[in-house]
């Protein structure tokens, strides 16, 4: 008889990745036979394909099974299987909001579809990985696939520029992991999270792990884009095509966020106060940048991507505060962030048109009162961005604030108050440019992209329906991040 004892074992840990990279496989097969508008049936099959991988996760995460797999280099916990529910929303929607769009654009639909479930495949796998060389591996499998997506409109020199910054210095970035990497393996003898843990929590803080430490840091500093490694932040968001765009400032942050926290506040969680501190200066600088900076931009898309930065630090005071109550807050706000961002970016695209993309402040004049239904949603967004209540967003900083401050990090809670005050005044800018401005610029009715409003009415609810009712998600957060170990 053949054995099937391995593929029983650890089929559980993978299958959400696996389907998701099926799905891809069977994109790239249908492309190869289907012509012109034949095409948006890739995106029903994206779709079902992402649906039925979080519907997956989301059983396994019912199960409340606590499985690892291929020797333990994998986990299928409730922390990785939250985050893979998660991506693959994000990504379903990121589809969503594409279909209209790549209708417009120049963009081949076969291989944007394939890149992005190859991407969202690598980034399920980061957020279970329990190994540092399958955490490289699969970093690398969501990196490479979003750097082609960068460039995609191969006609524009602001794309190509994009997807060439963002790949020199990701790769400059993965060799600082690796050299981290390398410098844990030579203090544990093995690239293992839990025996790099047992390892720690035996020797203590040895040289060799200082420095892997440090290097590691420096790698997900980047992918998360942390100061001072967020330079490539505001060029890439706005070179790369929008719908892109949308999909990296939600998917490549969460999962790299997922990453970080099973690096640090599980394997390195006896050793926290070596990396707390420095931790907490790039959180402090991270928001204060990035909102200083996004107030000068005149760019919606720019300044969305300022914002971005801002808001990972924001995120960080979750790990700064490695309490439970820390990262719980941390997943509630990836969470949200993914809902509000994307709800903004999928906005952004409705305002522009072929050859005009509408992504200056001046192009939102007069547009709350042209369409209401862009207007009030852009207002749930940016409001819930600011952090005002009773949005998702209000919600989210409350609890980050509240676990910082409950960790004893008081001063960095204030300054992320503070910042939050910063960052109303660029957001009600968009507001002020649509209500209280007068424009004539054409904009195409949100009922003719039927897919594209579709996109933008579900992220509305779901920004206004966690910020009412925040008890339940956030429970959610932390039974998932309670499985972390």
């Amino acid at each position: 008889m053949i054995d099937t004892s391995a593929f029983t074992t650890n089929w559980p840990v993978a299958l959400p990745g696996l389907v998701v990279a099926a799905v891809a496989m069977l994109v790239m097969s249908v492309d190869a036979v289907m012509r012109g508008r034949e095409r948006d049936g890739l995106a029903v099959v994206s779709i079902l394909g992402l649906g039925g991988a979080g519907a997956v996760a989301a059983w396994l995460w019912v199960a409340a099974g606590d499985p690892a797999g291929f020797h333990d280099t994998l986990r299928g916990d409730r922390y990785a299987l939250f985050f893979a529910a998660l991506l693959c929303v994000g990504s379903l929607l990121t589809v969503l909001m594409s279909i209209d769009y790549l209708r417009e654009q120049p963009l081949p639909a076969g291989e944007y579809h394939a890149l992005v479930l190859l991407s969202t495949s690598g980034m399920i796998f980061l957020a279970a990985a329990n190994d540092l060389i399958v955490l490289f591996l699969a970093l690398e499998i969501m990196s490479v696939a979003v750097y082609v997506l960068s460039g995609l409109l191969r006609r524009e020199v602001r794309s190509t520029e994009a997807a060439l910054k963002y790949f020199l210095l990701g790769a400059f970035a993965s060799g600082f992991l690796l050299y981290g990497i390398a410098f844990f393996y030579g203090a544990a003898a093995s690239t293992r999270l839990d025996l790099i843990a047992a390892s720690v929590a035996r020797d203590g803080l040895r040289p060799f792990v200082l420095l892997g430490m440090a290097l590691v840091l420096v790698g997900f500093c980047f992918k998360v884009a942390l100061i001072p490694f967020h330079v490539w932040t505001p060029d890439v968001y706005e070179g790369a095509p929008t719908a892109v765009t949308a999909f990296m400032a939600v998917g490549v942050k969460a999962a790299a966020f997922a990453a970080f926290a099973r690096v640090f506040m599980a394997a390195l969680g006896t050793v926290a106060p070596s990396w707390t501190g420095l931790l907490w200066v790039l959180a402090a600088l991270t928001m204060t940048v990035g909102n200083v900076t996004a107030v000068r931009q005149r760019s919606v898309k720019r300044m969305l991507a300022y914002s971005s930065i801002a808001h990972a630090g924001y995120a960080v005071l979750g790990l700064v505060a490695a309490t439970k109550d820390g990262g719980a807050a941390l997943l509630f706000y990836l969470a949200v962030y993914a809902f509000m961002t994307l709800g903004a970016f999928a906005v952004l695209i409705a305002l522009g048109r072929r050859g005009e993309p509408g992504e200056d402040l001046a192009d939102w004049a007069g547009v709350g009162f042209r369409h209401p239904v862009l207007g009030l949603s852009m207002a749930v967004f940016m409001l819930s961005l600011a952090g005002v209540p009773p949005t998702a967003g209000f919600a989210g900083k409350f609890y980050l604030f509240s676990a910082a401050i409950d960790a004893g990090y008081v001063g960095l809670a204030v300054i992320g108050v503070l910042n939050s005050l910063i960052s109303v005044y660029y957001y009600l800018g968009v507001l002020v440019a649509m209500y209280m401005a007068d424009g004539t610029r054409v904009v195409t009715a949100p009922s003719s992209r039927p897919y594209l409003l579709a996109t933008i009415l579900v992220t509305v609810v779901a920004t206004l329906a966690i910020g009412i009712l925040p008890a339940g998600p956030m429970q959610l957060a932390r039974l998932s991040f309670l499985s972390l170990r």
